[in-house]
């Protein structure tokens, strides 16, 4: 067993005085991690994971969704963006990720719930299903890790 350990930092300088910070955190017991430098080709969604509830239920890209803890998908694009998609089982959400810029999600157990108004109801989660990239109109090379426990 493994601790992952992740820190997040901005640096800024305004009117001589740092603004900037720095934020760290461990997630022990860390038994598997799938890393992969995938090329998106341009016009095309790829599939970056997938998860289940076991590991053996999904195909080459699968984790299992109750003991993954970290997920990160980062665009290593020099000047093009990408659209991320999360799907679960009924829902999904896009966002878009400039180009070297990262999307870092915890656990997919229980992580999303879209709708469609602009009132959140913060009701009951479901899990992700899988993770696709689509980079638009230009082939990008995307970096996924996942740690799991």
């Amino acid at each position: 067993m493994a601790t992952l350990t992740s820190t997040v930092s901005e640096s800024v300088i305004l009117n001589g005085s740092q603004q900037g910070s720095s934020n760290k955190f461990s997630v022990t017991g860390i038994n598997d991690v799938y890393k992969r430098v995938v090329t998106c080709p341009a016009s095309n969604t790829t599939t970056l994971v997938d998860f289940a509830s076991t590991v053996h239920a999904v195909a080459t890209t699968g984790m299992d969704v109750e003991n993954c803890r970290y997920i990160r998908v980062t665009n290593l694009d020099a000047t093009n963006p990408i659209t991320v998609a999360v799907i679960g089982a009924s829902d999904n959400f896009q966002v878009s990720v400039e180009f070297g810029r990262s999307f870092v999600l915890s656990t997919p157990d229980g992580l999303m719930l879209g709708e469609t108004d602009t009132s959140p109801s913060f009701g009951t989660k479901e899990d992700v299903a899988k993770i696709q990239v689509n980079p638009g109109s230009n082939n990008v090379q995307v970096e996924v890790f996942v740690a799991s426990v």
